[in-house]
């Protein structure tokens, strides 16, 4: 069974921090780029971070550059989220995701599949 699996979600006051985790199961993550996305009731779902294969190339919106930062563990077949100096703006439901097209990497959702279930991450003020 392919899938993406997402944890380390939770409740935090702002400016705490938070790693979130991406772990496949069923296929390698070696050859794709990966993304976060973040969606909220009633908004599109939207780019947060994405990671080229190898690691070496990392792409951030702007709203969270900065103060996140995504990396890979190929090894291990999964992707972070290093989330620190946390915003009440961040909360949201945020899922992992593949891209498509192997060796590729890029900001557009609709470039990506297997999609994760989602963690929940809500920040207080």
């Amino acid at each position: 069974q392919v899938q993406l699996v997402e944890s380390g979600g939770g409740l935090v006051q702002a400016g705490n921090s938070l790693r979130l985790s991406c772990e496949a199961s069923g296929y390698s993550l070696s050859n794709r780029g990966m993304g976060w996305f973040r969606q909220t009731p009633g908004k599109e779902r939207e780019f947060v971070a994405a990671i080229s294969w190898g690691g070496g190339r990392t792409y951030y919106a702007d709203s969270v550059n900065g103060r996140l930062t995504i990396s890979r563990d190929n090894a291990k077949n999964t992707v972070y989220l290093q989330m620190n100096s946390l915003k009440p703006e961040d909360t949201a439901v945020y899922y992992c995701a593949r891209h498509r097209v192997p060796y590729s990497s890029s900001r557009q959702k609709d470039d990506y599949d297997n999609w994760g279930q989602g963690t929940q991450v809500t920040v207080s003020s």
